[in-house]
């Protein structure tokens, strides 16, 4: 079974006996007991078993077909077992019944495709993957979206870093949260926030990316850290397939939860603080919230940047004391969190360089900044907003140094994260690409930039970017 449709082994044996179960009766007479027999208890050893593990949403339409089916099928033998004369429906109406169960059948498997449980690719880099999560307090910022008085910003951190390689059966850590409630918790807010039933994505609570929880890290060597910003409503885990790919080649990425604007953040004491964000309709009034949110977001990603000092010094304690390069700290982020990351180095210079996936700027008072930018951006059509790639340019012309902005073809705005591992492959939605490609991709160009601007590689970027989409190089003093 394709890893993208992704059925459980009981979920096969479910289906097959289902389907079995429906065409025995257009068998030959000799084959309709044996095969009818042996469906029936497929089905029913595996609808139990799933009974137990966990039964999906995608399952129901299978176990209603099956159901519709299995009186007609098993009644036949019923009366033949005690001497009476078997009846069967004629054919002129079993046909239509059949066809109905076998399509509520392929349902099934229709949906686990269109909404699978995700499957996080192996990273390619040579280091293993290490994941741990850290909740930071700022004692001198108020937490401006409440009242309350005594109120500190608060943001969770969560960190991949290079690990060493585990012992045999070290377990993969839960997407979207630190425990199963917690991340059941996020997928429902996720679903709701996008106007979904949670049953729909009922599939991230349940899978596993390929980092472990709290390994040691890999080496003495100092690792230049990516702080991450989620798009808006977006969580710190909606980038984990980059994450994992970027620290497996030795960087350390730190997704940063917002709250009040991500769609949930479970915190250390067990609140949990849902979004705030909404537009109103109204483009200036919308403009107005989303630069408000952008300058939150900026001052969160200046605070985790100075508190980066403080765990690699080991003032705050944790793995990747003497770990960190402070030196050469990059800010990231996708869509509001994208824009969010340029407003954060041009308003601080400790930022290295800044990589921005598909993010307008919202910055009301952009000036010159003194970082190389990445920006990777959407296929543009005519259904994107006209001011994007004209405001983007405008900022990434202002910049003394040479940035790269790198349209991928094919791409829609959630093809730069996990998105598309567990959406219905629709281009509007997720792009044209397959569903690998865009995190492959996107990780491919960030480690590309991040080797020539921040690591001792000489080669020109140029070529390797320009072999994933149309390449625009912006010159300090645009020459």
């Amino acid at each position: 079974m394709s890893a993208h449709v992704q059925m459980s082994p009981w979920e096969v044996l479910l289906v097959l006996g289902a389907v079995a179960l429906v065409l025995a009766r257009w068998l030959p007479i000799r084959l309709r007991g044996p095969v009818t027999v042996t469906a029936a208890a497929v089905v029913v050893v595996s609808g139990a078993a799933l009974g137990v593990l966990g039964l999906r949403w995608q399952m129901v339409p299978v176990l209603v077909g099956t159901a519709v089916a299995l009186p007609f099928a098993i009644s036949p033998l019923l009366r033949r077992g005690t001497g009476r004369r078997a009846r069967r429906a004629a054919w002129r109406l079993a046909l239509p019944g059949s066809l109905v169960c076998l399509g509520l059948i392929a349902a099934g498997p229709a949906a686990a495709w269109a909404l699978p449980t995700p499957v996080f690719p192996q990273p390619s880099g040579r280091f293993a993957v290490g994941t741990s999560v850290l909740e930071l307090t700022d004692p001198e910022r108020p937490e401006t979206a409440t009242a309350a008085p005594d109120d500190r910003r608060t943001v969770v951190a969560q960190f991949w870093y290079p690990a060493r390689k585990g012992p045999a059966g070290t377990g993969h850590a839960q997407y979207l949260g630190r425990t199963e409630h917690e991340a059941r918790v996020v997928s429902d807010a996720l679903a709701d926030y996008a106007g979904l039933p949670g049953t729909l994505l009922d599939g991230l609570p349940r899978a596993r990316t390929q980092s472990a929880y709290d390994v040691p890290v890999a080496g003495d060597g100092e690792r230049v850290p990516v702080l991450f910003s989620p798009g808006l409503g977006g969580v710190r885990t909606q980038n984990t397939a980059w994450a994992e790919e970027l620290a497996s080649h030795g960087y350390v990425v730190v997704g940063l939860d917002h709250p009040y604007d991500s769609a949930a953040v479970v915190l250390n004491d067990g609140r949990t603080i849902r979004t705030k964000v909404s537009a109103t309709g109204n483009a200036a009034e919308d403009e107005r919230r989303a630069a408000d949110w952008t300058a939150v977001r900026a001052a969160d990603l200046a605070f985790v940047r100075t508190q980066l000092d403080h765990i690699d010094s080991g003032e705050i304690a944790g793995l990747l004391t003497g770990h960190l390069d402070t030196g050469r700290v990059v800010a990231a982020g996708h869509s509001l969190g994208g824009g969010a990351a340029l407003q954060a180095a041009r308003q601080d210079p400790r930022f290295a360089a800044v990589i921005d996936l598909d993010g307008f700027p919202h910055d009301p008072a952009p000036q010159p900044f003194h970082q190389p930018v990445l920006a990777l951006t959407q296929a543009i059509g005519p259904d994107t907003d006209p001011d994007y790639i004209p405001r983007l340019t405008g900022v990434l012309d202002l910049g003394t140094a040479t940035s790269y902005r790198l349209t991928v073809p094919g791409a829609a705005h959630l093809t730069f994260t996990d998105a598309t591992l567990y959406l219905p492959p629709l281009p509007s939605l997720i792009g044209s690409l397959d569903r690998t490609a865009g995190p492959r991709i996107t990780a491919a160009a960030s480690i590309t930039f991040l080797d020539s601007t921040l690591r001792d590689d000489p080669r020109d970027p140029t070529a390797a970017l320009s072999s994933y989409g149309s390449l625009v190089v912006h010159h300090p003093n645009g020459h």
